[in-house]
């Protein structure tokens, strides 16, 4: 299914012109070699462009993207029509300590690498004509690596030398079209491609697996690049390398049976998303990536601010407006209907695509795959934020968030298990239930955590909302509920009467309350903890201006536990206690009836 996805998605984005065309790759240079007629370099130019979303004090600056004659694949010496790699161009190799060059080394890499590039390109502009082509022809006739060791030029790009790339351009026009770019050099080359494309050796021939059709089975795939935490020169989707994944004979990739054509349409459209971060997020360690299979995209503007609050066009406001929106047509069972007239008209009925992949070694793994229509996406990451909601108003709670929620403030280490993060994006997005480990996580650090960050609107909310979904039974509602007569919930309601008795008595002076000594404990053992809470409750009732109220609704929470305290707490208890808990604290700083009740009294 991926595949097959991803080689649809590359035919959108071949007609929409946003993918390079066959024969082609993307490749990132840094610097301009400046040549004069007769092949010598009087200056190498910085083409970088300073990165604008750096935040940082120190600037960044950025390789720009070119478009040249498609790059070999090969990590043996092979060298590139029209090379960018410096250890080909120059066959110099650069000592980092002493910052000298040597054009010789024990395995002679650099020699013979030159030598291949030189041997190639002669080859290649042989019989092509213009000042930049024939400056190139006697730069690759001239260069003598032996003799350039101290080429003040090269020593003045220090540890820059060897982590960029180059391209070429005629002394005194780097403005104008570089020898890349020149006519006569992308007419040979895709004349060559082309029939290179037609003659080729040892092809093995099949039905493609993806197509259908009988045509070249690909040998080797192409690499996928842009996977955090991936190899910097690309890592593949395909690839088989012990006996034991090989079958009927085959070798290598001849086993996936997928086509040339159908490997270069994904590994090209894979490459696409992973370019920038419009169509990629990381969860730790994970990369997912998501598409729509539609022309425009803004689904993927979409997509990323109503679950990630990360999109450049969408500001807080207006995704809250368009939550809001959908959560509104969901009532009225029209979700897969609706149109998004507060943005821009997106087609609800597009297949959407969330792929999470991690890399292992030299090859990518693959950890989900989903399709799923992109209204009932939207609706559901809508559902997903109403569950956290634990105010009258919309405050969307971002993943980032919940994650940081996840981890002790005081922990050094801000990894979260990533088979948990997986499990809650899917339950997300498929709408299903949350993970158990989700609550198990949440409730230990409201439990073992300290400070004010212990309960919080977000660790609160996450709660309630794997009660409600997960166990169905009595929803929790989004304040303080009265009518819940649940055992825990209660329980949690009279702890926060309990703290803000002895909170009131001692006008908030204590550095340390019954929260940071019992709450643990009382969440889980009611029956141990709360008899001693209620006689030390006593001592209170003298201190406080209103100990009527106080008592009242002591009374009232006591009489709901039928005079008695649950012996201890399951899990979902734990919570239920937790958000009863909250609910009541927060009814205090509010002009609630309880504050009339007091002031009446």
């Amino acid at each position: 299914m991926l595949i097959q996805a991803l080689c649809e998605y590359y035919d959108i984005l071949s007609k929409a012109g946003k993918v390079l065309p066959e024969g082609y790759s993307k490749v990132k240079i840094h610097y301009l070699i400046s040549l004069t007629p007769d092949g010598v370099i009087d200056n190498i130019i910085d083409c970088r462009t300073k990165d604008k979303e750096n935040n940082k004090k120190k600037e960044k600056f950025l390789p720009v993207d070119v478009q040249m004659p498609e790059r070999t694949e090969k990590t043996s010496i092979d060298a590139n029509i029209i090379e960018h790699r410096p250890i080909y161009i120059f066959g110099l190799n650069k000592d980092k300590k002493e910052g000298t060059f040597s054009a010789d080394d024990k395995t002679d890499k650099a020699r013979k690498s030159h030598k291949d590039f030189v041997e190639k390109n002669l080859q290649f502009t042989d019989g092509l004509d213009s000042p930049l082509i024939n400056a190139f022809r006697n730069f690759l006739k001239k260069w003598d690596p032996e003799k350039e060791t101290e080429n003040e030029i090269l020593m003045g790009l220090g540890n820059e030398y060897d982590k960029s790339g180059y391209a070429f351009c005629l002394s005194g026009k780097p403005d104008e079209p570089l020898l890349h770019e020149e006519r006569a050099i992308k007419e040979k080359w895709d004349e060559e491609y082309n029939m290179k494309g037609q003659i080729q050796e040892e092809t093995v021939c099949s039905q493609c697996a993806v197509t259908g059709k009988e045509t070249s089975i690909a040998r080797i795939h192409g690499k996928i690049k842009g996977v955090y935490g991936g190899n910097a020169t690309g890592n593949v989707l395909i690839s088989f390398k012990n006996p034991s994944e090989s079958s009927y004979g085959n070798e290598q990739s001849y086993n996936s049976n997928i086509s040339e054509e159908a490997m270069k349409k994904y590994t090209e459209a894979f490459n696409y998303l992973l370019s920038g971060n419009k169509h990629k997020i990381a969860l730790d360690d994970m990369t997912i990536v998501f598409w729509a299979m539609a022309k425009e995209e803004k689904c993927e503007d979409l997509f990323m601010s109503m679950l990630l609050g990360t999109s450049d066009k969408m500001d807080a406001e207006r995704t809250e407006q368009m939550f809001r929106k959908i959560l509104k047509r969901g009532k009225e069972g029209v979700v897969s209907e609706y149109d998004l007239n507060s943005v821009e008209y997106i087609d609800g009925n597009v297949d959407f695509y969330m792929v999470g992949i991690k890399p292992n070694s030299s090859r990518l793994s693959v950890k989900f795959v989903i399709r799923k229509k992109y209204a009932d996406v939207l609706w559901n990451i809508a559902r997903f934020q109403k569950d956290l909601q634990l105010t009258p108003e919309l405050h969307p709670v971002y993943l980032s968030r919940i994650k940081k929620e996840l981890v002790s403030p005081k922990s050094s280490n801000d990894k979260v298990n990533p088979a948990l993060l997986t499990k809650l994006f899917e339950a997300i997005i498929y709408g299903t239930a949350y993970p158990t480990a989700l609550l198990q996580n949440m409730v230990r650090r409201v439990r073992i955590d300290s400070g004010e960050e212990k309960i919080n609107l977000v660790r609160v909310g996450v709660i309630k909302a794997c009660i409600n979904r997960n166990y169905k039974k009595e929803e929790i509602k989004v304040a303080l509920d009265k009518e819940n007569k649940t055992q825990a919930y209660l329980c949690g309601r009279l702890f926060a009467v309990l703290e803000k008795l002895q909170q009131e008595a001692s006008n908030n002076s204590l550095n340390r309350t019954i929260k940071d000594a019992y709450f643990s404990s009382a969440s889980v053992n009611p029956q141990m903890i709360f008899p001693k809470l209620i006689r030390l409750a006593q001592n209170h009732m003298n201190k406080v201006t209103y100990p009527g109220f106080y008592n009242k609704k002591i009374g009232e929470i006591i009489y709901s536990l039928n005079g008695g305290f649950p012996g201890t707490f399951s899990l979902k208890e734990q919570g239920e206690f937790i958000v009863g808990y909250y609910q009541q604290y927060q009814s205090f700083f509010k002009k609630s009836e309880d504050k009339k009740e007091m002031e009446e009294e």
